[in-house]
């Protein structure tokens, strides 16, 4: 590569990542130096981060200066079943840690492959859906990037790593821009949604949602938009006052009956023909509703199964927690308690460097990793959690930027994968931190004491910007 296109590099890109690495140096000091100060140790976690960063720091040269763009799209095939390869014998042969498989062990230091996954699973779509004639119209074309994508989610899951599953999610996003129907979005939304309702309130309320949903979807696709609302609210009425009907002589032969087989009964018979009557004689539409709406009664039904059967003891107490089903702070909600009251009482400005007393006394557990913004939060108050968020927004505004001024389809999708990435963990690990979500254990990328994250986010940030260089020839 010719020395004048090093001045082509994105350096406001480059500031932003070092900004991040070296503010996260700073937290993982404060929260893991011990009272006598500063020791000189490889087993101390600052130490470690910064041969961590040191690393990094070689890995993005060498990215920069010696690899050629074309060894990504080449490589991301066998790249890809080597990860999976990888996900799979840790959850055998990995080190357990806070109840999950998810490491090699390889002396001091622990490599999780769940993280480089990323990096596996961004190159194969990068290459997928940059071929010529892609399309999410044709189903082989479909069916293969679900694969590509439910392959590593699957073996994640299967090491008991939630947090990392979920940000596999962000790939939808990427999916999205790439000509996938929105549908598939706001249908795992409205799965969320579902499972919540059902959780806090009942199946009942949860089917009414779906089926006001469902009518007003089928409304839009109606002869008579205004005549299917109303007709939607008619059949949503007559479900709220369903249990009271219920007990009429009249259909006490429905005792005989489990009560969630006969609601399901009613409510999806209900919803066919208030369907049916808003889109007759539009076959396709009244097929997709019928079969989201026959979908959504499994999940809500399906949902109290899920909870008490699949998921572990300590998950089903973080989500009860979370939604207010049950108060713990002493127990579940231990590790969020204590995050938000380190990051409340750092007000505005925060109590200084090394001055948080939550910090210094180890109140928060998984400070230096999972927790590191409650620190940030702490130490810099408001002023400094909203400079960390700028930092992330900018950087992730940037790439994307970036990415959609790209000619070439692999260079744009991979610049995507990078900031869906980034995106994913910021706001799965902050709303973990401040009490929306539960504890799944997820780093903050750039920020996190971790090699193995660090290492993951350096290489795709730097690959990006290697590739970015691509447009200036």
């Amino acid at each position: 590569m010719g020395q004048s296109l090093y001045h082509k590099l994105d350096w406001v890109t480059i500031g932003l990542y070092l900004a991040l690495v070296i503010f996260g140096w700073m937290n993982v000091f404060s929260s893991s130096v011990s009272e006598d100060g500063f020791i000189f140790n490889y087993h101390e976690k600052y130490i470690m981060d910064l041969i961590w960063i040191g690393s990094a720091m070689l890995i993005a040269f060498v990215i920069i200066r010696f690899i050629p763009p074309k060894v990504y799209s080449a490589i991301s095939w066998p790249l890809y079943l080597l990860m999976v390869m990888m996900l799979v014998a840790v959850a055998f042969l990995g080190v357990e840690v806070n109840g999950s498989k998810s490491w090699f062990a390889l002396g001091p230091i622990r490599i999780q492959p769940a993280e480089f996954s990323k990096l596996a699973t961004s190159l194969l779509l990068a290459y997928l859906m940059g071929q010529h004639g892609f399309s999410f119209r044709k189903p082989k074309d479909a069916l293969t990037v679900a694969a590509v994508l439910a392959a590593p989610m699957l073996a994640i899951l299967l090491e008991k790593e939630t947090g990392s599953a979920l940000v596999y999610l962000g790939f939808l996003v990427v999916c999205y821009r790439e000509g996938m129907t929105g549908w598939i979005l706001l249908a795992g939304i409205m799965a969320v949604v579902l499972f919540i309702l059902t959780l806090v309130f009942s199946p009942l309320v949860a089917l009414l949602v779906l089926t006001s949903l469902t009518g007003v979807t089928a409304s839009f696709y109606a002869r008579k938009p205004i005549i299917g609302s109303i007709l939607t609210a008619i059949v949503v009425v007559l479900l709220i006052f369903l249990p009271s009907l219920m007990s009429i002589d009249a259909f006490s032969f429905l005792e005989r009956f489990p009560h969630d087989i006969w609601v399901a009964l009613i409510v999806g018979a209900t919803s066919l023909v208030t369907a049916v009557i808003m889109t007759f004689r539009r076959a396709k539409e009244l097929r997709n509703l019928m079969l989201g709406m026959l979908v959504g009664i499994a999940l809500v039904f399906s949902v109290e199964f899920v909870f008490n059967n699949v998921l572990k003891d300590h998950q089903r107490a973080r989500i009860e927690v979370l939604l207010g089903i049950r108060e713990d702070p002493m127990g579940a909600g231990y590790n969020v308690h204590q995050s938000l009251v380190a990051i409340g009482s750092g007000g505005f400005f925060g109590k200084g460097f090394l001055g948080g007393t939550q910090t210094r006394f180890n109140f928060v557990p998984e400070q230096s990793t999972d927790f590191i913004f409650c620190t940030v939060g702490e130490e810099w108050g408001f002023l400094g959690c909203l400079f960390v968020l700028s930092l992330y927004l900018a950087l992730v505004i940037r790439i994307l930027g970036s990415a959609e001024k790209q000619k070439d389809p692999f260079i744009r999708i991979f610049g995507w994968c990078v900031a869906m990435c980034l995106l994913m963990h910021v706001v799965i690990n902050i709303c973990m931190t401040i009490g929306l979500m539960p504890v799944i254990g997820i780093p903050l990328p750039l920020l996190s004491y971790g090699g193995s994250s660090l290492w993951t986010f350096t290489i795709m940030i730097f690959i990006y910007l290697r590739l970015d260089l691509e447009r200036w020839r």
